[in-house]
């Protein structure tokens, strides 16, 4: 089972008195949920905002690529640089951060201001979902790590199943600038809960462990050169987020366009898509924590092949709105079946595993955004479907290859 697996990794963090409990990963989640549904929001506002600021829709998804791209960066350098500060008073300022910057995005004019406050939320987004992806044994008992670790990281998975239909549902009622303005103010009150819920964490201090390259102290990249398991876990993740969000990205043109869904009916169905997102994360959730291999296999297989489906059928309605939902239903378990993996693959080193994680999946939401903008300003929408859906049954047999040993 994989809370036996995680045990020896816990072992040094057991000195750390579990303090906070549920109220402060209750915390944490919303701060995690917050951070990525800002990093996504753009996904369901791409067409009105950019007509409003006068670009094409492939270069307003420039709103995705560069906070990722910045992501990717700070994710590993954030951890190295606040190795010794205080985890409470860091996460409550990346919080604050993240307002600011989507503020100045709900009052900007141009499309460079846009961007110049998504460098900022990048930040953010980075070192936000690094830092508090492995707070989970400091927060509670040993024995509940494992299940706080999945509602931790569950905050990733309701951002791109809850947080970008319910964006582009006030984007449908009010405007895209007021879900923005939304978003700054949840993550202020995101601040407040951590402010007021989690207790304060002391950093570790540098390097701890980095003389012998084991423990959340060993270079980032020596992890991967030395376990097998993690190298294919990074390749998964780049593969699969990547191959989504080359065609999620586009969500919203894609409906409209292609399906000729508009209106009242394109917020309900993408607040059904958060909903069978909701329903794939929980029924990922309990077979990866057994067998992480084989469901990757099984959400590799089923997103592949609804993207796929999406670009030979997605031109009527009906078909476009039933795909959408299994779209929701197969993404919905990607990313607390990746951390399983991870905490598999390496459960003497789970922090370091999950910051690389972090970084590649931060990259993958700019890379799947970048390469589908360029596809849409140079060939069709359905290009980005088709992309996408071979990225993912690339990332089939790499699944079934590396998971034989999902039980050792």
């Amino acid at each position: 089972m994989l809370d036996i697996q995680i045990k020896r990794g816990q072992a040094g963090q057991a000195k750390g008195a579990a303090r906070g409990g549920p109220p402060a990963v209750a915390a944490v989640t919303l701060g995690i949920f917050t951070v990525m549904t800002a990093e996504l929001l753009p996904v369901g506002l791409l067409t009105p905002a950019a007509a409003d600021l006068a670009v094409s829709e492939g270069t307003a998804a420039l709103m995705v690529t560069v906070p990722g791209l910045v992501a990717a960066l700070a994710a590993p350098l954030v951890t190295v640089r606040a190795a010794g500060a205080d985890r409470r008073a860091l996460l409550v300022a990346l919080l604050l951060l993240a307002a600011a910057a989507n503020l100045v995005s709900a009052l900007a004019g141009h499309l460079a201001v846009v961007l110049a406050a998504r460098v900022l939320l990048g930040v953010a987004i980075g070192g936000f979902w690094a830092l508090a992806g492995g707070l989970a044994p400091r927060l509670v008992p040993a024995g509940a790590v494992g299940r706080a670790t999945a509602v931790i990281f569950g905050g990733v998975s309701a951002a791109s199943v809850l947080g970008v239909p319910a964006g582009t549902f006030l984007t449908e009622r009010a405007g895209w600038r007021w879900a923005f303005a939304a978003t700054g103010m949840l993550a202020l009150l995101a601040a407040a809960a951590l402010r007021a819920l989690l207790p304060r964490l002391p950093g570790t201090g540098a390097g701890e462990g980095a003389s012998e390259g084991t423990g959340t102290g060993a270079p980032l990249l020596a992890l991967p050169r030395r376990n097998r398991r993690v190298r294919a876990g990074l390749l998964l993740t780049l593969a699969l987020v990547t191959g989504h969000f080359l065609a999620y990205s586009f969500v919203r043109p894609l409906l409209t366009d292609r399906s000729g869904i508009s209106g009242s009916l394109l917020g309900a169905l993408l607040l059904g898509y958060g909903v069978a997102g909701v329903a794939g994360n929980f029924l990922a959730g309990a077979r990866a924590a057994r067998s992480p291999g084989r469901t990757l296999a099984v959400i590799a297989a089923a997103l592949g092949t609804v993207l796929l489906a999406g670009f030979l059928l997605g031109d009527s309605a009906i078909a476009g709105a039933g795909l959408l939902l299994l779209w929701g239903l197969a993404y919905g378990g990607v990313s607390v079946a990746l951390q399983s993996w991870f905490m598999a693959a390496a459960p003497d080193d789970v922090e370091t595993a999950t910051g690389l994680n972090v970084s590649v999946f931060c990259l993958a939401i700019a890379l799947g955004a970048l390469l589908g903008g360029l596809l849409v300003d140079a060939y069709s929408l359905g290009a980005v479907l088709l992309a996408g859906a071979a990225l993912a049954l690339a990332a089939f047999p790499v699944a079934v290859l590396s998971g034989r040993n999902d039980h050792s």
